[in-house]
């Protein structure tokens, strides 16, 4: 009999995982996400560090935690990214960044997630908060987030991967990591999300909850970059599919599902 939503899913159908952080002179960032990771309920399979031309000691502070050190000398965080997707060992890559503060079921709920869904949900994220003094960090989350969320859901035709909380299949991975920009004109996230596919779907966990640093929010000093990232992320994804094409595309899937469902009821 298959769990219900709210049962803990068996061990034996759970999927290694292993943890992809990207990081580069992020060394004290680094360090309380590791203590955090050490916390974890289930452990992963690996830990997986990918130093991005590090000048700090951040390299150091992972290895010094048992972690898999990857180098990848082209700077940006979608090769460093990707790198650390290529070396995964696990069933499951679960992504996070240096300054995730992720609870003990952290990669528990991405396990759970993608055990219950099964192989078409190919991506499951969270949500996060900023370690701000409550209420201010969760109400500024919700902004942030939820500006992310729509306008790249609407893009999309379906949810959108947040980088700070997301995990996805490796086998998913191996099929489109081809499709996928390494180039740091992009935000890695956001073009990751363009490759699922009509009979894909990204799922969200609440349970896969993160806090993360307030610095997202400098919008003085790294604004204009996010949003010359952002628009060059749209620009090459749109030239491959327009979003009312990828609307059209995952309508038609639905459309089709339901007409079967339909005829096997009869």
């Amino acid at each position: 009999m298959p769990s219900s939503p709210l049962e803990p899913v068996p061990p034996s159908r759970l999927l290694s995982c292993s943890v992809v952080v990207p990081v580069r002179d992020d060394a004290r960032e680094l360090e309380g996400l590791l203590v955090a990771l050490g916390r974890q309920s289930r452990a992963p399979l690996e830990i997986i560090v990918v130093d991005n031309g590090s000048r700090d000691d951040s390299a150091e502070v992972a290895r010094g935690a048992g972690c898999r050190v990857v180098v990848e000398t082209e700077p940006g965080i979608p090769a460093a990214a990707a790198a650390g997707y290529d070396a995964a060992r696990g069933e499951v890559i679960v992504r996070c960044d240096a300054d995730s503060r992720p609870l003990p079921g952290w990669i528990a709920a991405h396990q759970d997630a993608h055990a219950r869904h099964g192989a078409s949900s190919v991506i499951v994220t969270g949500p996060a908060h900023f370690r701000l003094r409550p209420p201010c960090g969760a109400v500024l989350a919700v902004l942030y987030l939820g500006t992310y969320m729509l306008t790249m859901g609407a893009a999309l035709g379906h949810l959108p991967a947040f980088g700070t909380t997301m995990s996805m299949r490796k086998a998913w991975w191996s099929r489109v990591s081809a499709d996928v920009s390494r180039r740091g004109d992009v935000h890695d996230d956001m073009d990751l999300s363009f490759q699922v596919g009509p009979t894909e779907q990204v799922r969200l966990s609440l349970k896969a909850r993160v806090g993360m640093s307030p610095r997202a929010l400098r919008f003085r000093r790294d604004g204009a970059l996010r949003w010359q990232r952002a628009l060059s992320t749209l620009r090459r994804n749109w030239r491959r599919q327009r979003p009312w094409e990828r609307w059209a595309a995952r309508l038609a899937r639905a459309t089709r599902r339901e007409r079967r469902a339909d005829r096997g009821a009869a």
